[in-house]
């Protein structure tokens, strides 16, 4: 395992110094983590009590200010910091306003106020930027609650408040630094131990690792003052949050997506990383199966296009994210950071510009505690195709990691009814020519399906959130069977893959999912040469006259329809879909862009490509596309000899 010192000599070798104390006393832990209570008291009895300890101290926050000289990435992050902490100067301080049944936007500005406060004022020593911090601080303290009844909202304002107390101690009076305190502790990490609001104590979800992230930050931030509180809390963090961090065993991946694993993750990296700074060991964490290999899931999620396979509730939208430098560092993976400094130093660059200060991205300047400096590009060891055995089964293929012109293909097994999840099973993306063809629509609003009292988070088959367009198998890129739902409780998994360059393909056996409406569906996807797509289904026991429905959202605008080919084009890209089987199914277009009821957002500039087919009397149908980039349509389709899904496997 390597650890990197990112200071000068002598800094780094007192860090290095610490660092290797923290691995020799991590290795006396194994995962799962069995410490008792009294264990955890005892180590944080001897543990130091100086601050800044919440994931660096005083020494390496002062030495930020020198570090990565020469480094355009760092350098653009800085200035990024202190222009939105100079922004925040005239900004009113957080209120206790809730979207609906939720506080959570207040606590995301606190944390994302808080952190850029707190990090320019070790950038600059401004004591400007520690007085406005306070001010934020105590707004937030004197919140009559954080709005436990959705405890996101507690976590993150506890993180908040533990981070902006603890970095910030020095330089806050006293009576600040206690009424800061007792908040943290009464408003935040005594509400599992002495009120109800303990249902996520055991989440196997983002919930989990958010929830137990924040508390402890806070419960580590106050230790000298509770420490009884602060071992049960560390205790019940150490016990409960490996129920979430099952989840990337055994390859990495993320049942909810990427864009939860953005949320769930660098939470879990601030849980392990405020363990280790202020006991010295995060207790075996860190060594969760699949979590040693998850910093290359972001990398793996996404195309050339720049946007994520974003299966489940998420936006396709990728942004800089912190903990990917931090998994780096850690593993000694450089490649798992590809692209990822051009885009930091991009996102770094437009916050350095704004006029009013910015909420998002809030964790961002912590990426200054794990950047290591810039060395030559590193070799890319990630494989081209990829299977995420866990929860959620997933698949990637992909033409190469460096020709922007590359194919990107993710393909989605799994259950509509996992966490966060969509009847998008058999569902996929594809990107070409450096756009994006097939889209995944992402999540509908919480807060506007909610407000209706709609029940959005039901996984029953009549479920409100089956009504919702982004949610059911008609706004997604798979089958639909005489207009019917899939099954939300059915499971597909993905039977077959194989990496072998000469036909990388993927599998999913989605029968289960189409209960009722067909005896066998499955459904195969291939990338020929590197370059094209074959989506291949393969359907028994269907009902005669049954129809079948094949579809693709995207926003690709179509020539001349009617035919078995149609051309999409995008500005200068274009890409063919040709319709193998049957060969007298036609294309026609269907209108996505308008809401289909009045909850439902609309989807401006997509349009679905659909074909359908009418099963004959043997109840079986096979549907065959082919999707070319490119100029190479025209001799691509003939070329192409069609093998039942039973033999792709097999030379």
């Amino acid at each position: 395992m390597k650890r990197t010192c990112f200071f000068g000599t002598f800094l780094a070798t007192v860090l290095c110094a610490a660092l290797n104390v923290a691995s020799a006393a991590e290795d006396d832990f194994a995962y799962p983590p069995t410490i008792s209570v009294e264990d955890v008291r005892s180590w944080i009895d001897k543990a130091p009590t100086e601050h800044p300890r919440l994931l660096a101290t005083g020494a390496q926050l002062a030495a930020l200010r020198d570090s990565g000289a020469g480094d355009p990435v760092k350098t653009a992050l800085k200035q990024a910091v202190i222009h939105q902490a100079k922004l925040l100067q005239d900004a009113a301080p957080v209120t206790r306003t809730l979207q609906g049944r939720r506080l959570l936007g207040q606590s995301r500005r606190c944390v994302s106020r808080v952190v850029v406060l707190a990090t320019a004022y070790h950038l600059t020593g401004d004591v400007a930027h520690v007085r406005r911090c306070e001010k934020e601080m105590l707004a937030a303290a004197r919140f009559t609650d954080w709005n436990p009844s959705h405890f996101l909202d507690v976590a993150e304002m506890t993180f908040a408040l533990a981070i902006g107390y603890d970095w910030l101690y020095q330089e806050l009076d006293e009576a600040a630094r206690k009424e800061i305190r007792e908040a943290i502790v009464q408003k935040g990490v005594i509400l599992p131990w002495e009120t109800r609001h303990k249902g996520w104590v055991r989440a196997g979800n983002n919930w989990g690792q958010v929830c137990h992230g924040g508390l402890t930050a806070g419960a580590l931030a106050v230790m000298e003052h509770e420490p009884d509180l602060a071992a049960r809390t560390v205790h019940n963090a150490l016990h409960n949050v490996t129920h979430s961090m099952r989840s990337y065993a055994p390859k990495g991946s993320y049942p909810e997506g990427p864009g939860y694993w953005s949320y769930g993750t660098s939470y879990n990296v601030l849980l392990i990383g405020v363990l280790e700074s202020a006991l010295g060991t995060d207790f075996g964490l860190s060594k969760a199966p699949g979590f040693d290999r998850t910093g290359a899931y972001l990398s793996l999620m996404c195309g050339f296009s720049g946007q994520f396979f974003n299966y489940a509730d998420g936006g396709s939208r990728r942004s800089p994210q912190p903990a990917l430098f931090w998994f780096a560092s850690r593993y000694d993976r450089p490649d798992w950071l590809l692209g990822e400094r051009q885009r930091l130093q991009a996102y770094a660059l437009g916050l350095a510009s704004t006029r009013g200060p910015s909420d998002g991205n809030r964790l961002l300047p912590l990426a200054l505690l794990w950047m290591d400096d810039p060395g030559s590009d590193p070799t890319i060891r990630m494989p081209l195709h990829w299977q995420g055995e866990g929860e959620t089964p997933i698949t990637v293929h992909r033409g190469s990691w460096t020709d922007p012109r590359a194919t990107f293909l993710g393909f989605k097994g799994g259950s509509p009814s996992a966490s966060h999840g969509q009847m998008d099973i058999g569902s996929f993306v594809l990107d070409a020519d450096g756009v994006r063809w097939a889209v995944d629509l992402g999540a509908e609003g919480y807060h506007g399906i909610e407000s209706r009292g709609m029940n959005l988070w039901s996984r029953a088959q009549n479920s409100d959130r089956w009504t919702i367009f982004r949610q059911r198998n008609a706004g997604h890129n798979t089958l639909m069977i005489d207009g019917q739902l899939q099954r939300a409780s059915g499971n597909g998994p993905i039977i077959r893959f194989s990496d072998d360059p000469a036909f990388p393909h993927s599998i999913v056996d989605m029968s289960s999912v189409y209960q009722g409406q067909a005896e066998s569906v499955w459904r195969g996807v291939a990338l020929l040469d590197s370059r094209n797509v074959l989506i291949q289904d393969h359907l028994t026991g269907l009902k005669p006259g049954s129809r079948v429905r094949w579809g693709m959202i995207t926003p690709g605008v179509p020539e001349v329809l009617g035919k078995a080919s149609v051309e999409l084009r995008q500005k200068d890209a274009r890409l063919t879909l040709e319709i193998l089987s049957p060969r007298a199914a036609t294309w026609q277009v269907i209108d996505t862009a308008t809401p289909r009821n009045e909850w439902d957002s609309p989807n401006r500039g997509t349009c679905m490509i659909a074909m359908e087919a009418v099963a004959p009397e043997s109840g079986e149908l096979v549907l065959a596309v082919l999707a070319t980039p490119g100029e190479d349509a025209d001799s691509t389709g003939r070329q192409i000899k069609l093998r039942p899904l039973e033999a792709w496997s097999r030379p």
